[in-house]
């Protein structure tokens, strides 16, 4: 009876799985190597073979084990480095940037500039629906409204008032509190007229370029009084302005149209002044 030399090499994984998941491959000579699991230490499933199914699942949790255990560490050390951050000088010093960043855009936004977007045709073709516009804020303190500037203004009680005429209450109430913008053609002192189509300030006639047409309205004369504004809209048969609802506070007024910044192909402040 020939004897035969048999050896059982076991391999382990690298990650050192557990004892029923090791494989041993048997070994004889003049026949070729076949894999066998091996016994499960713990004496629940013998050597049947249901042993290959459970090395499967038991690897599988192993790596699934693995995985989550990875992705707790990142979570703590994420924790930890923001922990160490906000505790950091460079956590203090950012904080103060965006803080200061932050109050000069809104003393800018209050105070200095704000932009604006054209909703409507009444100032074309100076503005197109859809431009957006910088107002400054600054001189109407201490520099005097001039005629052909464009300015941007809360509407007066008169506006209010007829809107309240023509809308429910609530749709009245909102359009009341949204912004205007016009072209101041009259200021305090001034008598305006309009007739033929045309622009009169103190008896001469107005050269205004920037109007879509001539107006089809009669209006005035009427003499504008102090610390008051006659604006109309360039678009003069399309726009519900002063010729309107009268005159407009100069306390109303937001601030000056200084020049388009979008689109850019519209870029500058043409017609403006």
């Amino acid at each position: 009876m020939m004897t035969q030399r048999k050896s059982i090499l076991c391999r382990l994984n690298s990650r050192q799985l557990p004892i029923h998941s090791r494989t041993c491959l048997f070994e004889s000579e003049g026949s070729k190597n076949r894999e066998i699991p091996s016994t499960d230490i713990s004496g629940g499933n013998g050597g049947n073979g249901n042993n290959k199914n459970n090395d499967t699942n038991n690897s599988s949790g192993f790596w699934k084990d693995d995985l989550s255990n990875s992705n707790s560490e990142e979570s703590g050390n994420l924790m930890d480095n923001w922990n160490n951050y906000i505790k950091g000088p460079d956590a203090k010093e950012d904080f103060k940037t965006y803080t200061v960043s932050l109050a000069l855009a809104l003393i800018l936004r209050f105070l200095v500039i704000e932009p604006r977007y054209i909703p409507s045709l009444s100032m074309y073709p100076t503005f197109d629906v859809g431009d957006q516009i910088a107002v400054e804020k600054v001189t109407k303190r201490f520099r005097p409204y001039e005629r052909r500037e464009i300015v941007v203004f809360n509407p007066p009680d008169t506006f209010r008032d007829m809107m309240s005429q023509t809308y429910d209450s609530a749709l009245a109430n909102k359009k009341s509190k949204e912004a205007l913008i016009k072209r101041i053609v009259a200021v305090g002192g001034d008598e305006i007229q309009v007739k033929g189509g045309r622009v009169y300030i103190n008896g001469e006639v107005q050269d205004e370029p920037y109007t879509a047409e001539n107006a089809d309205y009669e209006f005035g004369p009427v003499k504008v009084p102090p610390g008051q504004l006659l604006v109309l809209g360039d678009n003069r048969n399309h726009s519900f302005d002063g010729h309107y609802w009268g005159f407009l506070p100069a306390e109303n007024v937001i601030g000056r149209a200084v020049f388009t910044y979008w689109p850019p192909w519209r870029l500058g402040n043409e017609g403006m002044y």
